[in-house]
Parts: structure tokens; sequence; C-alpha cells
């Protein structure tokens, strides 16, 4: 991956020097930027290699393997498979792993990592005071069944496909009915939906057949990435567009960086540049998002409207369509009349292109009688013109593909205007030695159908990588890391599994209980390894600093949408009304004044419509809602896998002073004078426990109390006063963080 072909390989890097430095401390930083600047150093060689035997034998190119339980020592402490693997590791290196934590940090965790949300005192209570032996998997059952289970974790698949509303670059103009597919994605996650079938759904659901509205939504997942509406090179533009699309799928769905062979033989992985350009071949079909800047174009655009719904449409627009026709045709009757009165140099025009201009002087020639008729007639068609389509439901999709499209060829160092060879849709070579067999078009074919063999090659139990890689995302999103820590990179730029036995028994559980997160999530927070405090120790940290054998359950900030909706919740704003078009918070003037054109593209929504969860936040590239970028928004530029956690000063300084947070102290303020009034104590007793979960001590209230009284004796009111150390919770580490 040569730093020549593109900035986004530069971006890249970046990001992957950072995650490594995270992981692995500074000595990784040292090792990556040497091997980058090696790497920018060699010069770039046309892609003649081969695949060897010995690059098949790789880990993540076997297929998986049935792994067995280890045995261990200490068989009281594990309740499953999971723990036996951990265990097993632990042991090795003679550690213990920590003991469970406390039952409020268990359910706050569990909470939040099922919908995002903290958990009201009264679940709390309803959890502590249930003492029945099940009671802990019925509140996992219960979480995983609420609707916003899919908001949680839709959000996660939509930072992997780089999803935004909006397509980037100078004017970045929105993109119409991307909520579609936002909707889409939530929905699939409630209803459990296998996951063979997403992929499926996503890279060929308008190949599916069978017209129903979410495959079509499905296609969506094409459509969501930058697209320049004024290329200075139309043509390298098409193909950084494919070459978006090859990124994305091959590192969501695979994890594998086919996108480095773009310009030549991948640097370290048996990936070569035939290998990505018949990758896009299978892409070639999906038409341009348009070709000018009409972005409601027929290629993005599919009515999914219901049958019946449509059926009514298509008859009140034909209705009107007839009407037009048989003005258009009086009016020209009419002007055809006053141009055979017209000068013959007038007449000549009339015959031409200039005709429009003809047209003007007609009323000169008509008589009063026909003069009126003309301007009704005008007015009749203008009113059509303006009125509005009648209500149907649109999707962002792929729409109108080239049945058969042209050849590929592999562009030398990726110049565009340099083909050479053609290649085929095929799969890369080190992954199958079985060719691609694509089946021709029959007729009425509205595609080429070659997505539908690349999704079917990707959804099958026999691909080696897809359940690998994705279950190794759902361990990362309760764990805070991967067993493969570089989730999108499963290649020998990543880093190797560091239970690579637990991950193949995972991603065989995973097939064999048909393709479903929820029965995985299950399998995993019932294990004694998820139920781990996450406090240190002494023996852990000398031995294993980065806590990379898991004796210890890793703490974790909040991201940036659960911070913003954990103080909605606190402050009781928080509106969890489900799907539909996104919601505009207000944005700070200052903010805005950032803009070429300050507020462009940045709606208004009432204040309840805003206070909605960060989900249904409107993604604009170019202007982010300053809450959520200070702490650590997804970038959507490309696919992002992991989300760094920064610790920077604009974090502070946005929870202390923007506008939002003071908003939503003032607001928790009003709540806790409403449920507890007249009263400091129970204010301060119920603020400790709507920011943290757990009961206040005594000596926390009186201190808490007394620095309430000093507030007041500085401040204008007692509510502003409280106003004042509610900001002081909602900026408290042990609200922002989860042990």
């Amino acid at each position: 991956m040569a730093v020549h072909a593109d900035n986004r390989f530069v971006r890249y890097w970046i990001k992957e020097i950072f995650m490594r430095a995270m992981l692995r401390g500074v000595t990784a930083i040292a090792v990556s930027l040497v091997s980058f600047a090696a790497m920018a150093q060699t010069p770039p060689k046309p892609g003649r290699g081969a695949v060897t035997p010995e690059a098949r034998q790789y880990w993540a190119f076997q297929p998986v393997r049935k792994a067995v339980p280890p045995a261990v020592v200490d068989n009281s402490w594990g309740r499953q498979p999971i723990d036996a693997f951990i265990l097993a590791k632990l042991e090795a290196k003679g550690l213990r792993p920590n003991s469970a934590a406390d039952k409020v940090a268990l359910v706050r965790r569990v909470y939040y990592d099922l919908t995002g949300l903290p958990p009201t005192p009264a679940e709390l209570d309803a959890f502590l005071l249930d003492k029945s032996p099940d009671a802990y998997g019925r509140l996992i059952d219960k979480l995983l069944d609420s609707p916003q289970y899919g908001v949680k974790w839709g959000r996660h698949w939509l930072d992997l496909v780089r999803y935004a509303e909006t397509n980037g670059y100078e004017r970045d103009g929105a993109k119409p009915y991307a909520w579609r597919y936002r909707d889409y994605v939530i929905r699939s996650f409630n209803d459990d939906k296998p996951f063979d079938q997403f992929i499926r759904e996503q890279l060929a659901g308008d190949e599916l057949g069978g017209g129903a509205a979410d495959p079509i939504i499905a296609t969506g997942f094409y459509r969501l990435g930058l697209w320049d509406d004024e290329p200075a090179d139309p043509k390298l533009a098409r193909y950084d567009e494919l070459d978006d699309m090859v990124t994305t799928v091959s590192q969501v769905f695979l994890g594998i960086t086919v996108n480095c062979a773009r310009c030549h033989d991948h640097k370290i992985d048996p990936i070569l540049q035939a290998d990505y350009y018949s990758m896009v071949a299978f892409f070639q079909d999906i038409q341009r998002f348009s070709n000018d800047r009409n972005t409601k174009s027929s290629f993005n655009l599919t009515d999914i409207s219901p049958p019946k719904d449509r059926v009514t449409y298509e008859a009140e627009l034909t209705i009107r369509e007839k009407a037009k026709a048989e003005i258009t045709a009086a009016m020209t009757k009419l002007e055809d009349m006053a141009i055979r009165k017209m000068p013959a140099e007038d007449q000549r025009a009339a015959e031409g292109p200039d005709r429009p201009a003809v047209v003007r002087k007609v009323k000169e020639f008509l008589s009063p009688e026909d003069n009126k008729e003309y301007a009704r007639l005008r007015i009749e068609l203008m009113r059509l013109n303006k009125t509005p389509d009648p209500s149907r439901e649109l999707a962002l999709s792929v729409n109108n593909c080239n049945v058969r499209p042209g050849p590929t060829h592999i562009l030398a160092r990726g110049n565009p205007n340099a083909e050479g060879a053609i290649v085929v849709p095929t799969f890369p070579t080190v992954l199958t030695t079985k060719p691609a067999e694509i089946p021709a078009p029959g007729p009425g074919a509205r595609s080429s159908g070659r997505r539908t063999v690349l999704a079917n090659w990707i959804a099958t139990k026999d691909n080696p990588l897809t359940a690998r890689v994705i279950v190794n995302r759902i361990w990362q999103h309760h764990f805070g890391v991967g067993i493969v820590p570089t989730t999108n990179d499963f290649g020998k730029f990543g880093m190797p599994p560091t239970h690579p036995e637990l991950l193949d028994w995972l991603a065989g559980e995973f097939v064999r209980s048909g393709w479903k997160f929820k029965a995985m999530h299950r399998m995993i927070m019932h294990s004694n390894t998820y139920k781990m405090s996450a406090q240190a120790n002494e023996a852990g940290l000398r031995v294993d600093p980065g806590n990379s054998l898991l004796w210890r359950f890793r703490p974790r900030r909040l991201n940036a949408e659960e911070v913003r909706d954990s103080m909605l919740a606190v402050s009781g704003k928080l509106n969890l009304k489900m799907g539909g078009p996104s919601v505009f918070p207000t944005i700070p003037s200052e903010v805005l004044a950032g803009q070429s054109k300050p507020g462009d593209g940045w709606g208004r929504s009432s204040p309840e419509e805003a206070s909605r969860r960060s989900a249904y936040v409107f993604v604009k590239r170019s202007l982010l809602v300053p809450i959520l970028s200070a702490h650590d928004q997804a970038d959507t530029d490309t696919t992002c896998a992991v989300r760094y956690t920064t610790t920077v000063p604009t974090q502070a300084l946005t929870m202390l002073n923007g506008d939002f947070s003071q908003e939503q102290a003032a607001a928790f303020a009003e709540r806790l004078m409403k449920e507890a009034p007249g009263d400091v104590r129970k204010q301060v007793r119920l603020a400790v426990r709507l920011t943290t979960g757990r009961e206040a001590t005594n000596k926390e209230v009186a201190d808490d109390v007394g620095f309430v009284e000093s507030l007041r004796q500085k401040s204008p009111s007692p509510r502003d006063a409280l106003k004042h150390y509610c900001l002081t919770l909602l900026n408290s580490n042990e609200f922002v963080y989860l042990d």
C-alpha cells in the first residue's frame, strides 16, 4: 500500500499507527513509522505476482476450525466454553481472572452494551431486588427485545458502512432518503435478521426479487460514500466511487484490505492487483450516483410505495400528464396560428431552436379572444407543473443498472487512462480456487446479477473470513477490543488474534445459531468473563498491562451518542420515538459560521424532536454537532471500525460551556426540583442515583449539600445553584465511564 496512490491510504496508515500505539504502546509507533517510511520509498510494480501455497496457509485464509474448549486447572470459575478459553491463557501466565463486578456496575454495563442508555432507578431496583436465579438472563432478554437495542447496535453497523446523509466536498449536498437505510439497519437488528440475509440484502437486494421494500432500501449501502458532484476528472471520480465500494465491502464483510492493491499487488498480503479489479468488476453494473448535480436522479432512487398506492399514484400522474399534453397541444395550435401571421424571418426561426423567442411575440398576432384563451391555457399549464407529485415512498438505492456492463481493465498504477488486461468478476485468488460463475442475464433482467454471486460467496459458511469477522466485531463491542484488535484488517498489516481458538469457536457457534446476533449476545454476556470486575491488580498489570488476556473487564468511556443520549435521559428530556426523517438539533451560530454558507443544509427541529436519540440526528459530513464531535464521533469518509477514545481540552470545554450541556443541566435541575421539591438532600441523592446508578453515601450527600449551599451564596437563585451542581455531575468521570 504505497502512499502515491491516494490520500485515503495515508489516512488509513495514520489511523493504523494511532491504534497500534493505543493497543501496544509507544514501541508500536516506531515500528509502524519505519514500516510506513519503507513502503513510501518502495516504487510500485505492475501486478504480475502469484499467490503461493505458503500464502494460503495464513491463519485467516484457513477454514474455520472446530475448536474444542481447553482443559483448565480451576474448573470452578467457568460457566461456559468462553470462560475455558480465557482461563487457559491466564493460567498459562500465572494469572487469575478478576472477581465478579458488583451488581450496579454490571447492570449499567449490560444496559449500555445492549441499548446505549442508562438504567433508570426503578429498573435498577427491580433487578437488585429480584433474587431469582434467572433474574440476569431475563434482564438480558428484556433488553434484547427492546426497540432501543436496534438503535444501539444499528449505530455500530452505520459506523462500518460510512453512513452519512450528505455527499461531502464543498457543497456537501443532501443524499435524499438516506434515513431509510438507517431505519432498515435498526429494524434488521431488532428483528434479529440472520447476518447472511443481511449481507445479501445490502449487496444485492435489488436482484433478490419478491417486491419487498427492505432489500431495495438495503442497497442504499452503495450510495452512502463521498460523491463529488463536480469532479475535475470524471473518469477518475468514477473509479474512486468503485474503489469506495471495494474498500467498504472487503474490509467490512471480509476484514481484508483489497483496496491496497488498486495500483499494484498488495505489499504485505497475498492480494493481487488483478484481484482488486476483479472485485471492481462485480460493481460495474451500478450507475454513478448521478451524471450531474441532480441527486434525485433515477440512478439512485426507487419507488417502494405499496402496490396499491403505486397504482393510485400512476393513475393520478397519467391523468395529469394527459391534461398537460392536451393544454400544450392547444397552446401550440394558437402559437402556430400567430406565427403564420409573422414576418418570414420569424416563421423560419420558429422552425428551429429559436422558437421560444418567437413564441414570446404571439400575443401581438392573436385576436383578443385568442389571447385570453392562450393566457388561460398558460396559467393552467403552470399550475399543473407546480402541483406536487402524488405522495409516494422513495428510497436511496441502486437503480437502472447496466445489465451488460462493459469490460473491466487492470489500470497501470491505478491510472484510469492506462488500461491494461481485461479481468472478469471473480473472488480473491487466495480465498478460492474456483472462478466465480456469473449466469447470463435473463429476459427482463434489470441488473447483471454479478452482485448476487458475490453476496452468496461472502455469506456462505464456507467462507473462512465472514463469520470470524462479524463475531470479532460483536466481541469488540462487548469487551472494547476485538480478539483480532484490528477488526477491519485480518491480514498481516493487522494484529494477530489473542485467542484464535476462541475466535473459531465463536464463529462456528454463530453459524450454527443461524447467523443470529442475539444468540451470540446471550452467550457472551452469560460468561463469567463478561461479568468480571474492572478493578486493576498488581499481578495483572505486571504480566499483561494491556489486558490482552482479559484478566479483568476493560473499563470504557461512553461513546459520543451515549454521552448525548445519557444527558437527555437524566434530564428527563429524551424522546424515544423510533424511525423517520432525521432531526436537526440546534447548532451554535459560532459553529455554523465555519461553513462557506453559514447554516446551509442544516434544518430546524422542534425541541421535542431535537431531543431524540443521537442515531436519528442528521449526519452532515461538513457540519458536526459539537457534543458528538467532541467525543470522537465516527469518521464518515471511509469505514470506521474502531472509535478512538481521545482526552482533549475541547471535551471539557464543550461539556462545561456548551449550549447543549447548559440546557441539559438546567432541565436536570428542573427534574430534581419537581421530583424532590424543597429538599436539597433528596435532590442530591436522586441526582447521584440518576448519573451513577448507585446510592450516594451519607458523607457524599453531606459534602454535596454543602457544595450546593455554597453555590446558592454565589448564584442569583436556588434554581441556578442546583443547575451548576447538575452540570458538575454531568462532567464527572463516573457519569461518562463504565466499569
